[in-house]
């Protein structure tokens, strides 16, 4: 196994969590070490989209949020191997420890909320991960068998953009995972997730449903709706491909700076559109699993 390439995976204490690092003793996120986290896991659930820009990343923030605030224990996954932003967006700074049996204990934003990114094992958090397929493959399978997530009612997977390595690998290695699709209403962001969609057939993924993000925006000097990307191609697609659709998210303003500044846009902006909204989607995620 190549070297890691980031050159900053972090202090003599937590060296040895570097999926290049420990190959030499246990094989990290065996099989066995996999299937016993994830049977302690009620639903698991891939946040994806087919384009990059269409706040899947934020998504998966305030569904998290969400879920965890209607009293469910959720862990957030953050498998964007090169732009891991989940702890910036949850104003998390620490780096990932280990537990006394040598597992990474995740990093804790609520009681009922936990997070594992691979920027909380770089000490410098603006260096670039240069790493190929085994590499990213090693990772996540770590990041599933070797953190210790304990009991959770769900597991929110951030995957990057598009159908390589990391969807691959999870679609691989958690069989019962879900998909949840976002995307933007226009026809070019559409376009790709139409190939997401292929995606989950072709590795037999079964898909919760789909959100459309960015979907208006309130002006705030005249309170028009204005269609940034349009409106209604998520919903039509959705039904096109004869799945759910879970709801529309409009674009806020204030979505961006509570993410630049890690605080919680639901809490901060309770009565806003977009926080209700994203109340609604979290709930039917509930009830469609149900």
């Amino acid at each position: 196994m190549e070297n890691c390439s980031s050159q900053s995976c972090g202090s003599n204490k937590i060296a040895s969590s570097c999926p290049s690092q420990t190959q030499e003793t246990k094989q990290p996120g065996s099989d066995e070490a996999i299937k016993e986290t994830l049977d302690k896991i009620k639903n698991k659930l891939m946040i994806m989209s087919g384009k990059g820009g269409v706040g899947k990343t934020s998504t998966t923030i305030n569904l998290g949020m969400a879920l965890a605030d209607k009293g469910f224990k959720v862990g957030i996954l953050d498998v964007d191997i090169h732009g891991p932003d989940i702890p910036r967006m949850l104003g998390i700074t620490d780096m990932l420890e280990l537990t006394e049996d040598k597992k990474l204990a995740p990093l804790t934003y609520s009681d009922n909320l936990k997070a594992v990114s691979i920027e909380a094992l770089s000490v410098n958090k603006d260096d670039a991960i240069i790493w190929r397929g085994p590499m990213k493959y090693s990772a996540i399978n770590q990041f599933i068998g070797e953190v210790k997530w304990g009991k959770l009612d769900y597991l929110l997977i951030d995957s990057p953009p598009g159908t390589g390595d990391e969807p691959l690998t999870v679609a691989q290695k958690i069989a019962d995972a879900k998909a949840v699709i976002v995307t933007t209403p226009q026809e070019i962001s559409l376009a790709d997730v139409r190939k997401s969609i292929n995606f989950c057939k072709t590795v037999k993924m079964g898909i919760l449903g789909l959100i459309e993000n960015m979907s208006g925006c309130v002006c705030p000097h005249c309170n028009e709706t204005i269609q940034l990307f349009g409106t209604g191609g998520g919903e039509k697609t959705a039904a096109d491909a004869k799945i759910d659709f879970l709801g529309r998210i409009p674009f806020d303003g204030n979505m961006v700076k509570c993410g630049d500044a890690g605080t919680s846009f639901l809490k901060k902006y309770p009565d806003s559109l977009m926080a209700k909204a994203f109340l609604e989607v979290a709930q039917k995620i509930i009830d469609n699993i149900k």
